[in-house]
């Protein structure tokens, strides 16, 4: 099973326990209480969007998530978390669209993860050889013609 890039505690640290209640708590009226599930299922789905990018350049899991994918996979969950009700071009969909295009700088290679100082594995360039049969013809044989 994949580890999430974020957890509960950092969304309720980066968007507060109220915005979680509203959005999640689909049971009572008005909302009260943070549904887990809800959260676990947006968590899983963002972080697996964020591990298709990362995975192509970095080994998984981390041994410690870096700090600025903790935020875009909280900034993806949270898009998640709203749904329809993302106001379009608003604030959600905005961290949203960056978070995304971040993960894509990350895969292209343009952004590097602060994953404890070692850099990602860079492609070994080989070298071509080329061999083939000697020359049957060179200007030494083929002087005086």
């Amino acid at each position: 099973m994949m580890e999430d890039f974020a957890t509960k505690q950092d969304l309720i640290d980066r968007f507060g326990q109220t915005e979680l209640v509203q959005l999640t708590d689909r049971t009572n009226r008005p909302p009260t209480t943070v549904d887990d599930t809800t959260v676990s299922q947006a968590l899983g789905d963002a972080s697996a969007l964020a591990s298709g990018y990362v995975g192509k350049i970095y080994q998984l899991p981390f041994a410690e998530v870096p700090p600025a994918l903790v935020k875009s996979v909280a900034d993806i969950a949270r898009y998640y978390l709203h749904g329809r009700r993302a106001e379009k071009d608003g604030e959600v969909e905005r961290a949203y669209k960056e978070a995304v295009g971040w993960l894509k700088d990350i895969a292209r290679g343009v952004v590097q993860l602060d994953v404890g100082g070692v850099p990602p594995a860079q492609p070994e360039g080989g070298s071509v050889q080329i061999s083939g049969p000697q020359r049957r013809f060179s200007r030494d044989t083929l002087r005086g013609m």
